[in-house]
Order: structure tokens, then C-alpha cells, then sequence
């Protein structure tokens, strides 16, 4: 087929895409557009491609399993299913695992599993208390559970039940409960809103106040988890133990895989209660294992948060060269505020810049998000800083 006869058309315009580029490849932290041109990529699909593009480890699993078995249907057990289901419990300290398509079904999950909690053992409470500014996906339950500007009136009517508190302020989750509150749901990092970290003693808060009240504590890891901070869960480092645990980008390592992961005590679908026709599939959860055997490999969790140290310290020297902002996040999710610069004319910017493109992301009108490979150099990281210097004197 000739690429220049088909168009971009008939793709539904969901998003601003530059209409000039079409990506073709992808290697480590870079990929190429049609023209040859090469990107450093520091969002990774929002931080889906934890090994980077094209892992030869991911690459060779995923098309062993497309030889064997792609999908058996969830009627049935699969081989890849149980490995990743016994390697995320076994790592979690969770008993039980549903496997999904995308962070925002797990969270549907996750919301599903509370209510139902909630009738069995608190007398039929179904609200969840979550945060203002964070963000749990598109379906119209997570957009309500969200608590993103303007997702309110978007689709409105909203799904009710999802009181909105204020990340680090535990008085103000504590006004919010009421007989009719089964859980508290957040990030353990907020990323959408300028990857802004739940402190540990609040985590440590929560986890009190649910015990005291006998609630269920829900940590959606759907941005943070699989390694991301530099742990392999983000509210690990708290201390802390989930009732109920989301995770997906980072998981399938660049597959559609989504996981709903819940204590003996918090699970409790009955057959039928949940599923899904591609839930739980070989071919997306042999990726799934590739990336939990890597992560796991010795050493490799303290590299990504020994890496995201390194690139923390040059975003601050950046900052105080160019007058920036704060520099906030853990491992290799990390925000720079930009002051009173535009971020959305930096993203374009960068992208666009002479010789060698570099993507990143702007989740706040001044402020950058970056979500590199786990598997990223320390050579393409200063590669980075050095771009973005260049883009900042400019």
C-alpha cells in the first residue's frame, strides 16, 4: 500500500497529532518517523514502554506466544496468565489478580470490587472518596472518580459516589467519611497534574484511618507501578499495604495490559461479576511476564532509581541556570516547573528542533512531565538535558 495515497482522514480526531509525522520504528529511547527523522522519546506512549522500544526480550516472547496461542478465551486457563498472576501476587503480597485491557478497566474493576465490598461488609456503603486533580481514566465511573478540571460537566450526568479530597491533607479525607464510605482511592503520585507525590506519612494516614474504619485502601499504580519510581510499586516506599492495587501502562510494555490486584479479604467477585473477551490473553500477558522478569532482574530497580537521581539533579541544574522551577517526582517520573514559560511551545519545539527531534510532555501549561525507558543510558539522559538547555537559552 502506498503510504502517501492514505491519509490520516479517517482516523477519529481525538488528539492534536502533529499532522506532518507519521512514527514508523522504534529503538531503545529513540524512534523514526517515515522520513528517517530520529526523536529521543522521553514520554514513552505516557510511560507504557518501560523496556523501551522494541526490547529484544519483549520482542521475542511476544512472538513465541503469536506462534502458540494468542487467545484461548477467559473461559479456559492459559499458561502466561498464571506466570504473571503468580509473579505480580508472589511480589505484592495481593492474593488475587484480573487481568484487563487498560489502567482505566482496572480502576472500573477496582470500583466495581468496592461497591460489592461494601454490600457484603459495610452494610452497603459504595462511596469512594478520591483527589482533587488526579486522574483515573476515561470511562464515565473513572472520569467521575477523577478529579481533573472540567471532566464534571464533560459527559455529565456523572456516576455518583466519589467525594473529592485534597492530596495531603488527611482532615480533609477525614471530613469526608460517612457510614455510606467503603474506600479511599488515589495515586500514590499524581501524575496527570504535574506528577505531585502523596507524602509518606499521609499514605501511612490513610492506611490508619481505613483500618480504624473499615474501609478498603485503593492505590491506583496505573502510572507509578511496575518499577517506575525506582520501586517496583510506588506506595511501597510508604510502608504501606493496599487492600486493592491497579496497575497497566508500564505492565504490558507496550501491549494493552491492565491488572486489578486485591487482598484474600477484598476479593470477592462471584463468576460472572466481571470479565472481559481479551482479558487475561497470552500473547498481551507473555509481555507482561517478559517485563517482570527484566525488572526483576538483580540490580535493576536501584539502577532506574540510581538513573532517576542522576536525571533529577540535572533538571535542578537547569532550573537554577534558566530560572525555573521546582524539580518533584521519584525514579524516572520526574515534572519541571517552567515558571512563566509555555510548555506546550517548548513540547513543539523540542519535537521540531533542527537535526535531531526530542519528545516530551507538558501535562500543565508550565510544567514538563518526562516518562523515559526504565532501560534509558545515563549518556541519553544528559543527551537530554544538554537538548533542553539549548531550548531554554533560546
Amino acid at each position: 500500500m502506498n503510504h502517501h495515497v492514505v491519509s490520516h482522514h479517517a482516523l477519529m480526531p481525538i488528539a492534536l497529532r502533529p499532522e506532518h509525522i507519521v512514527m514508523a520504528r522504534g529503538e531503545g529511547s529513540w524512534l523514526w518517523d517515515e522520513q528517517g527523522r530520529r526523536y529521543l522519546d522521553m514520554v514513552q506512549g505516557w510511560a507504557v514502554n518501560s523496556l523501551g522500544h522494541g526490547h529484544p526480550a519483549l520482542v521475542a516472547a511476544i512472538t513465541a506466544q503469536a506462534h502458540t496461542l494468542m487467545n484461548p478465551s477467559p473461559a479456559f486457563y492459559n499458561r502466561p496468565a498464571m506466570t504473571l498472576a503468580h509473579q505480580l501476587a508472589e511480589s505484592s503480597g495481593l492474593a488475587h489478580v484480573f487481568f484487563a485491557n487498560s489502567g482505566a478497566e482496572a480502576n472500573e474493576g477496582a470500583i466495581k470490587l468496592a461497591r460489592k465490598w461494601g454490600r457484603l461488609h459495610r452494610e452497603g456503603a459504595w462511596k469512594i472518596i478520591t483527589f482533587a486533580d488526579s486522574f483515573h481514566g476515561r470511562t464515565l465511573a473513572t472520569m467521575s472518580a477523577s478529579g481533573k478540571a472540567g471532566w464534571d460537566t464533560m459527559f455529565a450526568p456523572q456516576v455518583p459516589g466519589f467525594p473529592k479530597a485534597r492530596l495531603n491533607d488527611l482532615a480533609s479525607v477525614e471530613s469526608l467519611v460517612d457510614a455510606e464510605t467503603v474506600a479511599i482511592m488515589l495515586e500514590p503520585v499524581q501524575g496527570e497534574s504535574g506528577v505531585w507525590p502523596a507524602t509518606p506519612a499521609f499514605l501511612q494516614g490513610l492506611r490508619a484511618l481505613c483500618d480504624r474504619e473499615g474501609m478498603l485502601l485503593i492505590c491506583d499504580e496505573v502510572q507509578t507501578g511496575v518499577g517506575r519510581t525506582g520501586r517496583l510499586f510506588a506506595h511501597q516506599a510508604a510502608g504501606v499495604a493496599a487492600d486493592i492495587m491497579t496497575l497497566g501502562k508500564g505492565l504490558g510494555g507496550g501491549l494493552p495490559l491492565a491488572a486489578l490486584l486485591a487482598s484474600e479479604s477484598a476479593s470477592c467477585f462471584a463468576p460472572g461479576e466481571q470479565g472481559g473477551t481479551f482479558n487475561g490473553n497470552p500473547l498481551c500477558v507473555s509481555a507482561g511476564v517478559a517485563v517482570m522478569t527484566e525488572i526483576g532482574r538483580s540490580g535493576f530497580l536501584q539502577e532506574v532509581a540510581a538513573k532517576g537521581a542522576n536525571f533529577a539533579q540535572g533538571l535542578r541544574s537547569l532550573a537554577e541556570r534558566h530560572t525555573l522551577g521546582e524539580v518533584r517526582g521519584e525514579g524516572l517520573l520526574l515534572a519541571l516547573e517552567l515558571g512563566d514559560r509555555d510548555g506546550a511551545g517548548l513540547v513543539t519545539r523540542a519535537r521540531d528542533r533542527a537535526d535531531t527531534g526530542l519528545l516530551i510532555n507538558a501535562p500543565r501549561p508550565h510544567c514538563l512531565r518526562f516518562m523515559p525507558a526504565l532501560t534509558i543510558s545515563r549518556e541519553e539522559i544528559d543527551q537530554c538535558c544538554a537538548m533542553l538547555d539549548e531550548l531554554l537559552a533560546g
